[in-house]
């Protein structure tokens, strides 16, 4: 089942918000690499001996979580006509909502003081729940761009 109507589909291939994600996300995706493989380094005690970098790069990630889950709502509020948990991207912005719980997880559990080894769990576990929810993302975007290309098909 598409995902869009033709005028939803026209609006959202309209909206800067589109772009502003096509920019974001593989920044996100590039931060994320980043994290796991210090992360990976701290963990393995290759190169990286300072855990400060696992908490700047979690930090740097969940910036960039906020930053897409608050201009998708400007996206989803464009085409959909809500800011969030629209139903065409419901599950989406669940899965978002999961993330950004994990990753604000770390900060609550850095500043309670916990070990060092339970926040690279968590850390973890935060790039987990970006790698799921953009896995999402990405099939529901490959699913649509087939639908688009068989309503072309259709129309013409």
């Amino acid at each position: 089942m598409p995902r869009y109507t033709p005028e939803q589909l026209e609006r959202r291939n309209a909206s800067v918000w589109t772009t502003v994600q096509g920019i974001l996300a593989p920044i996100q995706f590039v931060m994320f690499l980043a994290g796991l493989t210090i992360t990976w380094l701290y963990k393995s005690d290759i190169w990286i001996h300072d855990f400060y970098w696992i908490t700047f790069f979690v930090t740097m990630k969940t910036l960039m979580l906020v930053l897409i889950f608050v201009t998708g709502g400007f996206f989803e509020k464009e085409v959909f006509g809500q800011f969030a948990f629209a139903p065409e991207f419901f599950w989406e912005d669940f899965g978002s909502a999961i993330a950004m719980i994990v990753h604000l997880s770390y900060f609550i559990l850095f500043f309670m003081g916990l070990d060092e080894e339970l926040l690279i769990s968590t850390a973890l576990l935060a790039y987990l729940s970006y790698l799921v929810n953009a896995a999402q993302f990405v099939i529901r975007l490959l699913l649509e761009k087939h639908n688009e290309k068989k309503l072309k098909q259709q129309r013409g």
